[in-house]
């Protein structure tokens, strides 16, 4: 392995475990994800996956190199972090990670208040459920929340917010509100599904779901939104959002839970001009709305 631009094509093909994952992570086309695999393989004199049917698949020899490599990988990304971490100028590219319900309701208007302070800072906001790494440069601020415990990464609170349970105004009008302490017997569910809340199978907001029926499952807010909206059942959202929906009615309005929504960025990061003209803007926009 002589170079880093090597050893990011085999990353690539090994964590995703195809050279057309490879090329969409790396932005190529699957023609030159393979030539440069293989190039790499007669450099090295060495197999480095066995190519079945349906993905690739690291030898011996390929498991040995995911280490070397993955420590080159963290040498350059450092590099990156404390070159941008050096830039002073209101102006360059942010990428901010997070929901789509967090973006809808504050992030993106916090960005478009950055903008009109800023125009010379560029945004790309990533929405996903999956925990961006920042370490990898693949977002430069996430706000969620889950909170991190890495000593790379600066985590502040902005704040702490107020989840219900919900059911559009047809469902109730079909079915009946579902009432306290008797575990929704009678009634369907919307829910994520296990993998992504594993802890909404046991209650919602403290209302044991036993003896409700699973009607609907996902792995998207806003599909738990359009499920709920659209009476296929009950389901606990975030109250920031759901009290803003015409379609909707909170039930069981005692039951309640909370979570934190937590700021992260990494310490290579944190001093940049432009983040901390985001950051400031992101938190005013929270403060405002709690």
């Amino acid at each position: 392995m002589t170079n880093w631009d090597n050893a990011r094509f085999f990353l690539a093909v090994a964590r995703t475990g195809t050279l057309r994952g490879a090329a969409a992570r790396l932005g190529v086309d699957q023609a030159t994800v393979g030539r440069r695999i293989a190039a790499l393989e007669q450099a090295l004199s060495a197999r480095l996956f066995l190519r079945t049917p349906t993905m690739y698949v690291l030898t011996p020899a390929g498991e040995a190199l995911i280490g070397p490599c993955e420590a080159m990988e963290q040498a350059v990304h450092q590099v990156e972090r404390r070159i941008v971490g050096m830039d002073d100028q209101l102006c360059g590219t942010i990428r901010v990670a997070t929901t789509d319900s967090l973006g809808k309701r504050f992030v993106v208007p916090a960005i478009a208040k950055l903008r009109t302070a800023h125009a010379g800072i560029e945004v790309i906001c990533v929405t996903s459920a999956d925990v961006a790494n920042l370490t990898r440069r693949e977002a430069d601020i996430a706000i969620r929340t889950l909170r991190p415990e890495s000593p790379d990464l600066i985590v502040r609170r902005l704040a702490q917010l107020e989840s219900g349970i919900y059911a559009s105004r047809a469902y109730l009008a079909a079915r009946g509100e579902p009432r306290e302490g008797e575990a929704f017997e009678g009634h369907d569910l919307v829910m994520y599904q296990r993998p992504v809340v594993p802890s909404m199978w046991e209650a919602l907001c403290g209302e044991p779901t036993r003896r409700g029926r699973i009607a609907f499952q996902t792995s998207s807010t806003m599909m738990l939104f359009e499920a709920a909206i659209c009476g296929l059942g009950v389901t606990e959202l975030p109250c920031f959002r759901a009290d803003d929906e015409p379609e909707l009615v909170r039930v069981m309005p005692k039951r309640c839970d909370h979570f934190d929504v937590w700021l992260v960025t990494h310490t290579d990061l944190y001093k940049t001009a432009r983040v901390q003209a985001f950051i400031d803007i992101v938190a005013r926009e929270f403060e405002a709305a709690v």
